[in-house]
């Protein structure tokens, strides 16, 4: 069986290495300028969350959920909140590491597997921030029933979400529909995950919304607000045309 969750692991990291978009961690500029009213952080590439999606920071526990690379915890922890930050990315945590030395907070660096059982007490968090990354489990229903026993009650869950649509197209030939969805490579043929991870893409999954939005009330959360998200600029041509991204906010 293949450990499709190393690879993923190693994709990151080697994207790290590469100084990829999502790997760079903020300045000491950026940290300095973060304040309760001018923060800015992304749960999809192009939109900022609302700051009503977090309410006041100060105090609260905050779990980031595959958020590692020092952009977002570093934020919350300058606005007052105690932060973990558990991702599969080695690279992605020595970047927290770094960010969380240079700037003299506390941040708890958690080294885990979003697709396994988290390793957390029942009802430790008030906030989960989980940016786009789902597209790297299986299985996205585990992923919100974790969230849901690991928030306190009131709990919110900030999640960013692939649409699944830019799955649709060849990779070549980005307006060219050749894959029905969901997309998931562990269901075909050899060839065409050793392809994916030979293209550096690692072994990644559409989901339906079914599963996405759908898998959130399953797991007992109430949606209280959401919105889409276009990325014109990230390479993939779908983006000129519909969103690919959604950002939700769901409370316990």
């Amino acid at each position: 069986m293949i450990d499709y969750t190393k690879i993923n692991s190693e994709t990151w990291d080697l994207w790290a290495q590469d100084d990829c978009e999502w790997t760079k961690p903020i300045s000491h500029d950026e940290y300095e300028k973060a304040t309760a009213d001018s923060f800015v952080v992304y749960l999809t590439p192009c939109i900022a969350v609302p700051h009503e999606w977090f309410g006041n920071l100060k105090g609260k526990k905050v779990l980031g959920l595959a958020s590692g690379g020092g952009q977002q915890m570093p934020v919350f922890a300058k606005l007052g909140a105690d932060c973990t930050v558990l991702d599969y990315s080695e690279k992605q945590l020595e970047a927290e590491r770094m960010v969380s030395e240079r700037e003299r907070y506390n941040i708890e660096i958690i080294k885990g597997d979003m697709s396994k059982t988290l390793p957390f007490e029942d009802e430790s968090f008030d906030i989960i921030f989980h940016p786009v990354s789902n597209v790297y489990v299986e299985d996205v229903y585990h992923v919100w029933n974790e969230c849901y026993r690991v928030l306190k009650k009131g709990g919110r869950l900030l999640a960013g979400l692939d649409n699944g649509i830019s799955f649709l197209f060849e990779e070549n030939d980005p307006l060219k529909v050749v894959n029905p969805l969901p997309f998931n490579p562990l269901k075909m043929p050899k060839e065409r995950r050793e392809t994916m991870i030979a293209n550096g893409d690692g072994i990644q999954f559409s989901h339906t919304l079914e599963e996405q939005i759908g898998g959130q009330l399953k797991a007992g959360f109430t949606l209280k607000a959401l919105y889409e998200d276009l990325d014109r600029e990230g390479g993939n041509e779908i983006g000129k045309y519909y969103p690919q991204y959604i950002a939700t906010l769901s409370v316990k």
